[in-house]
Parts: structure tokens; sequence; C-alpha cells
């Protein structure tokens, strides 16, 4: 019988995470062998986004550095996993079952906020992966719908690992320094989510933009906050999901990570 995993949900922060110290390098670089290696890895990542739901069954992922300006490091570095074909063809056979069409890309590689995360937590890249785009048009309620559909993989020795970012606003990111200390803007609607998620409040949750304190500054767009939808909607239902590390960097970029299962 396949070891049962959690859905996760990551902030990836900056491209620069894998090279600059910071408490959330230092948290996932210990994640993975907190909870285990996986048969294979599903990735919901703010970095794929599309109008439908798709899932990449690239045997061999390249390595996507969708950043620019960043330091030479970061574009030599590579995250050579191997694909997870049958994985995309499974995820496509449950969202089919609920309604949920999936298109299959055949080539889609990792973007940086799959393979960031998955360096630091399972540096040997010897996990098959795959991605599923997130798909900003379709709201909240579609993304967590999307996670109760993929449930079962959690039964089936796979990590569905969620990466966007707790708050992610990039019009402000030139404002602060790397170790600048958080306004009071980011800490609001950062405690405010963690609050409702252990509380179970489902309903103040997916009417985050609507209740939350400053939700729209904290997310002038929905991609980077979409991925914690589908990862708590693969939690098991009427178990509260569990911040598991909380940390800043640049000031305005919460690191912020959960647990649901």
């Amino acid at each position: 019988m396949a070891e049962r995993f959690p859905a996760l949900f990551v902030s990836h922060g900056a491209p620069t995470l894998p090279i600059e110290a910071s408490p959330a390098r230092d948290f996932l670089s210990g994640l993975g062998k907190e909870i285990g290696k996986p048969k294979a890895i599903l990735a919901v990542s703010a970095h794929w986004e599309a109008s439908e739901a798709a899932v990449s069954v690239a045997e061999q992922p390249e390595t996507i550095h969708d950043f620019f300006g960043f330091p030479q490091e970061l574009y030599r570095m590579a995250y050579c996993a191997p694909g997870a074909p049958e994985l995309a063809s499974r995820v496509s056979k449950l969202l089919g079952g609920k309604g949920i069409a999936t298109h299959m890309h055949p080539t889609r590689g990792l973007d940086h906020g799959a393979w960031v995360p998955l360096l630091l937590m399972y540096p040997a890249a010897d996990i098959p992966v795959t991605q599923l785009t997130v798909q900003p048009p379709l709201g909240t309620r579609h993304h967590f719908d999307l996670g109760e559909a993929l449930r079962p993989l959690r039964d089936e020795g796979v990590l569905i690992l969620g990466s966007g970012g707790t708050t992610h606003n990039l019009y402000e990111f030139g404002r602060h320094r790397r170790d600048a200390a958080p306004p009071a803007w980011v800490t609001g609607f950062q405690e405010w989510l963690a609050g409702t998620i252990e509380a179970g409040r489902t309903d103040d949750f997916l009417h985050y933009r609507e209740r939350g304190p400053e939700a729209a500054r904290n997310h002038p767009s929905e991609e980077h906050l979409l991925p914690i939808f589908a990862a708590a909607g693969a939690g098991d239902a009427g178990v509260a999901g569990r911040r598991i590390h909380r940390s800043h960097t640049y000031g305005i970029l919460a690191m912020d990570a959960y647990r649901f299962d």
C-alpha cells in the first residue's frame, strides 16, 4: 500500500531563494526529509497560467528560467527530474470524472515556481514530477474543487505541491530591502489568512478577496494565491489546514507554508 502524503502550499518568493540565506530556504531544505519521499509529485505553480486545465506529459521536463535580470548562477541551475506522464494521465482522468476537461501538454517543462522549491526539498531530482496549470479566470472555488478531485492521489503516494505566494505585490518590490520588516498591510492579510485556514472557515477563505484585509493590495492579480486553494481542496474534508512556516523576504513577500491532510 502506498504511503499517504499531504497536500502542501509553499511560497517560492524571488527566484534567488536557492542562493540567498533566509528562513524560508532553511525551511524548504528540511521539508522533504520531514514528509518523506513520494512516488511522484504534482506541482501546481502560479507560473503556468491558462484558461483551462492543462497537465504536462513531458518525459524529461526542461528547467525553465522564466525570469530576467538575476545572477547568472541561477541560469546555470537545472532540475533534471524525470517527467511523470502516467501521473499526468491519472490527473486527467480524475479531473475528467468531475467534468473538468484537461489538455495534455506534450513538452511543458518546470518553471521556477516548481523547480525552485523542489531543488531545495528534493535536491537529488530523482522523483518524477509534472505540472498542472492554474486557471485565473475560473476563481477560487474552481481551484478548490480541482483539489478535491485530485485528493485520491494522496493515497497513491503522490505529493500535491501548490507553489505561489502568501502575499505577492511586485509593484511594491523595489521599495524594500531584502531584510526589511513587513508592513502592517502585509502582516494583516498574512495573519487573517492563517487564522481563516486554521479555523476551517472555508467560506471566508474562498471569498478572501472581499473579506481579507488589504487582499487586493497583497494580490493585485490572483495567480500566486490560487495554488493554495488547490492544495486545500486536496486536504481531507472537514480537517483544517495548518501553517507550518512563517517568514518574510523583501518585507512584502510573506513566505508562509501550509499543510493540508
